[in-house]
């Protein structure tokens, strides 16, 4: 069921964004009084699912089979359906190629724009429902947990990160992160006194390569209560109880929870934190790695901070929140070229474990807000096929007051479309690979 949930919502958010995508290049359209043949969801190769053509319409709207996308048919353009039968014949008033190329431009930047507009939107919503609620970096006195990478620069597990460079580090989000990564130096406390780490030139193509991330908050394991007639029952594990320790090796809570589950039946020696005193615990996990507790949340344990805001103060917040992950993720496609990030790229798998697999309305809108900037980002690329080709193309033209003819605009969009649909086949290929082999 949570396999389907989460294949639910990606539809959801995609489906969404595709309607809203297609219906800003069909507004621009209808304005500029430009013919729309087709408004499809999702593509629609040999079999359309569903369609119909209101009275008096020009447009025949309908559903596709193959859920990796959409598009409008504008009357006079040459885009994926490569209809050369058309082109052939005179220019009408009413096709795209008969309108200035400024109204052509405008066309092409109507998707785009939705998508933007729709970020805004989202994200301003989030804000104003939600606000913003975080674990400060210094409330969490156990430090950080951090990858092979991270190590290798100089951190070490229970650093507290302070400063990247001259900047407070506040929480571990988004944009603190990237702070890290693009500072030439990290200051963090560890021992009780600040050290100050040189962050490596390559660190970001190291962290690609290794596919393991940064690092996390190591969260203690505090037991909150315990299940009658397993291991931690018969041991006397009490409420409140630290363990901080197994077989003399320091642990957060990810680090005892993989001990245990790799430990099914083996004798254990927990070290226990309980009152002030230090203790050891002899237990044997059941034969599926548990050992009868349930644990204590973070909001429990450390106090988070919340900040509200109005309606009036939320939009400038949320618009910021969606130009901030727009830079952002355009500034990361420079890595996609490269050895590194050729191997991290993703397809729909990748995509799909960002959603969890239990619906959370804020998740949901969240990862919505996310994939319409990606989109907005990915569609303006100046690959034919793309509306960034069709933009470049405009462009060109009206800088040079030359048009391209129709033969190398077909030829253009022939090699584009192979392009992506190469692009994509081995991205998802990408997905499988590390789903059965890593």
């Amino acid at each position: 069921m949570g396999t389907l949930t989460v294949i639910l919502q990606l539809l959801a958010s995609l489906s969404l964004l595709v309607v809203i995508h297609e219906f800003g290049h069909f507004l621009f359209a209808k304005l500029f009084k430009i013919r729309v043949e087709k408004f499809r969801m999702f593509f629609d190769p040999w079999v359309t699912l569903f369609h119909f053509k209101p009275k008096n319409s020009d447009t025949d709207y309908g559903i596709g089979w193959l859920p990796l996308g959409g598009y409008v048919k504008i009357a006079g353009m040459i885009d994926e359906s490569l209809d050369t039968e058309q082109m052939a014949k005179p220019a009408e008033p009413w096709e795209f190629r008969a309108h200035p190329a400024w109204q052509r431009l405008l066309v092409m930047l109507g998707g785009v724009l939705f998508n933007l507009l729709t970020a805004f939107v989202i994200y301003s919503g989030l804000t104003y429902s939600y606000g913003d609620t975080y674990l400060p970096i210094d409330a969490v006195e156990e430090g950080m947990q951090f990858s092979n990478v991270a190590k290798r620069a100089g951190f070490q597990d229970g650093d507290i990160l302070l400063k990247a460079d001259d900047k407070k580090l506040v929480t571990f989000d988004e944009e603190n992160v990237r702070l890290i990564l693009n500072a030439e130096n990290v200051t963090v406390r560890r021992n009780g006194k600040e050290e100050r780490i040189v962050m490596p030139g390559d660190f970001m193509k190291q962290m690609l390569k290794e596919q393991k991330g940064f690092a996390s908050y190591r969260i203690p394991f505090v037991v909150d209560s315990v299940i009658a007639g397993l291991p931690a029952a018969t041991a006397n594990m009490q409420s409140g109880d630290k363990v901080i320790a197994i077989n003399g090796q320091l642990m957060d809570r990810n680090d005892v929870y993989v001990t245990l589950h790799n430990n099914p039946g083996k004798d254990l020696n927990l070290t226990i934190v309980r009152a002030g005193d230090t203790l050891t615990q002899k237990m044997v996990p059941t034969e599926k790695g548990m050992i009868g507790v349930l644990v204590r949340g973070v909001a429990d344990m450390y106090p988070l901070t919340t900040v509200s805001y109005s309606l009036f103060e939320s939009v400038p917040v949320g618009v910021g929140r969606a130009i901030k992950k727009l830079t952002n993720y355009a500034g990361d496609l420079k890595f996609v070229f490269t050895p590194e990030g050729i191997s991290s790229v993703g397809g729909f798998g990748t995509i799909a474990k960002l959603y969890p697999e239990t619906f959370n309305f804020e998740v949901f809108w969240t990862m919505t807000a996310f994939l319409s900037v990606i989109l907005a980002v990915g569609n303006v690329l100046p690959i034919p096929g793309l509306d960034g080709g069709h933009i470049l193309f405009v462009l060109y033209e009206m800088v040079t007051r030359r048009k391209p003819s129709q033969k190398f605009l077909l030829r253009a969009q022939v090699a584009g479309m192979m392009f992506l649909f190469f692009l994509m086949l081995f991205a998802n290929l990408n997905d499988v690979f590390r789903h059965f082999f890593k």
